[in-house]
């Protein structure tokens, strides 16, 4: 009887050792070759090198560094600097017209990075002095910020979404694809709140003032907007669009904004030996992190099912006599909870590759199934108290920046999240209508 719980166990022990501050990676494939060891031989693990071979000749995965140099080029570039300056005199007359701005900026920066904590930083650092300097309250500018860093999880072309289509065994394409309504109306619905605060409360989203209006507009402006936002947005424009109209794979769009954010970066006159020297560690840091924990997660992953884990869930749902509905939200309820204390790249592979064999087997859509995952790890980046977003952007606001203000802030968000998962969960039609 005992036997028969191993594999819950061992997941168990898996997911407190993380808890505990263990390496993701070492954990994961340490345990799982420990068990191994002790139920099967040695021989067993020749079949852990067969998926990691196969792993390794997925093709769709060479994408993941390929957009994270992207990214990363545009960040150390300055280019993300000068775009928030930009897109702040575009709509700076505007009430709320900069909260607005770091919206747009950072949906640009999610379609280029993916990647949560260098985005919220980046722009915690940039907007939220010059935000609270212009008089926003810091309310309204730490939830934006931690907010629009967060864009990333959804806005494709994403890592998250190139991760769970590998796990969840469908096209990253269509994924992208499917993704694309979600995330353009989140970003419709944070401007529209702020839009709301900022006629509701004017003192909390002011304006620019007439005379830095003029300032900006009447220095080389035109030659600044196309350096800054005309070229960065036509790169994404390049990148997804080969994507969606099937000119090219996400791998060979991925390598094109690589390409494209180098030429970029040497448009600016930034482009020298220390800032390629810089993005080249930061990008193999990033994605050995990813595969080390990806050949981590194989290694648990057939453990795992070899010790008949997949079959004792799935058993367990149907004698639990859980509809698709309950399990889906049970499912959601877990990785959003586990957004609280570990990184998306652990979520993904641990909870999904369990969890996506049962949602095939209930006949649910998975690309559907990949949006949900993807919206809700985002809320739960942004969730108080334990949000890592907000963990991110405490670390680089000012000191008069108190904890009990970017939570305040941040709950519209939260609940802006919430109800656009509520949304897609009952209207599947939001995912598949460019499909």
């Amino acid at each position: 009887m005992i036997l028969d719980y191993l594999p819950l166990f061992l997941f168990a022990l898996v997911f407190i050792l993380i808890l505990f501050g263990y390496p993701v990676a070492f954990t994961l494939g340490g345990l799982s070759v420990i068990a191994g060891l002790i139920l099967y031989d040695i021989d067993f693990f020749y079949l852990l090198s067969l998926r990691i071979f196969g792993t390794m000749h997925n093709f769709v995965l060479v994408a993941v560094p390929l957009f994270v140099f992207m990214g990363i080029m545009l960040e150390k570039s300055g280019l993300a600097e000068s775009l928030l300056e930009t897109m702040s005199h575009l709509f700076g007359r505007l009430k709320g017209g900069l909260a607005i701005s770091v919206v747009i900026v950072g949906g640009m920066l999610a379609a280029s990075t993916g990647i949560v904590g260098a985005t919220v930083i980046t722009m915690g650092l940039i907007s939220l002095p010059t935000m609270l300097k212009k008089g926003y309250s810091p309310e309204l500018a730490t939830g934006t910020i931690a907010s629009s860093g967060t864009l990333g999880q959804i806005i494709p072309p994403s890592v998250v979404l190139v991760l769970l289509g590998s796990v969840l065994n469908v096209s990253v394409g269509d994924l992208f694809t499917a993704a694309l309504v979600p995330g353009i109306l989140l970003v419709g619905m944070y401007i529209g709140y702020i839009l709301v605060i900022a006629h509701l409360n004017p003192a909390s989203a002011p304006a620019i003032t007439a005379e830095e209006s003029a300032t900006f507009w009447s220095t080389g402006s035109t030659k600044k907007v196309i350096h800054a936002f005309v070229l960065p947005f036509t790169l994404i424009l390049l990148v997804l669009g080969s994507i969606f109209l099937g000119i090219a794979s996400p791998t060979e769009a991925a390598a094109v904004g690589a390409l494209g954010a180098i030429a970029l970066t040497a448009s600016q006159k930034k482009l020298n030996f220390e800032i390629l020297k810089e993005v080249m560690r930061d990008t193999t840091f990033l994605t050995c992190m990813v595969f080390m924990i990806l050949i981590g997660a194989t290694s648990f992953s057939l453990v795992f099912r070899a010790m008949g884990g997949d079959k004792i869930l799935a058993d367990a749902i149907t004698q639990a006599g859980l509809s698709p509905n309950l399990f889906l939200l049970t499912v959601l309820l877990v990785v959003f909870i586990a957004g609280f204390f570990i990184d998306f790249i652990e979520i993904i592979f641990i909870i999904v590759p369990v969890a996506a064999p049962i949602f095939s087997a209930m006949g649910i859509d998975l690309i559907w199934i990949g949006i949900l995952i993807a919206l809700n790890l985002q809320t739960s980046f942004l969730t108080p108290p334990f949000g890592f977003s907000l963990f991110y952007l405490k670390g680089v606001a000012p000191p008069e920046i108190r904890t009990e203000q970017l939570y305040r802030g941040i709950i519209p968000f939260v609940i802006i999240q919430v109800v656009l998962l509520g949304l897609v969960i009952l209207f599947p039609e939001i995912v598949s209508f460019l499909l």
